[in-house]
């Protein structure tokens, strides 16, 4: 019993951690969008432009050309203006690489995607007063929290 609701004490914990970052912060760099408009990253995206936040997308492969109105960077230490979540699309073997770059560009948050978890990563930034969230979805957290709309990629409108 006890086990359980330590469990549920840590569950509320991270979910209102994730509601005060949506909240408070409003740029994001987001490692792995694609100019592919059906990719998850992409939708995510667009997605969180629509409600406000400012989303610089990182990718070598398509550096200098424009995703969403928003011109691609090779790498989130090339972003020039402040970043405050970095979102990562990535596999979770970089993300070690990434969380070094996350204390570098001083954002306040990593955050890694559904599916991606770095124990590695998580110490690195955590130790420089980074937060960090894993295997969670920005949307689908937005969503949760902000819309009380629990679906997973619902159509966007124009």
């Amino acid at each position: 019993m006890k086990q359980r609701s330590f469990v549920k004490i840590r569950l509320e914990k991270i979910m209102s951690n994730i509601k005060a970052i949506l909240s408070k912060y409003k740029s994001i760099a987001m490692i792995g969008v694609s100019n592919d408009q059906t990719k998850a990253s992409t939708i995510v995206m667009k997605y969180m432009q629509k409600y406000g936040f400012k989303v610089f997308p990182v990718n070598p492969k398509a550096k200098g050309q424009k995703i969403l109105g928003e011109e691609v960077f090779e790498k989130i230490t090339d972003i020039k203006d402040p970043v405050d979540i970095v979102d990562v699309f990535r596999p979770s073997k970089e993300a070690l690489d990434i969380a070094k770059d996350t204390v570098s560009i001083k954002a306040k948050v990593l955050w890694l995607q559904l599916g991606i978890k770095s124990d590695e990563a998580k110490k690195i930034v955590e130790d420089n007063n980074i937060e960090y969230i894993e295997d969670r979805c920005t949307k689908m957290e937005y969503q949760k929290h902000f819309l009380k709309v629990r679906q997973a990629f619902p159509v966007l409108q124009s």
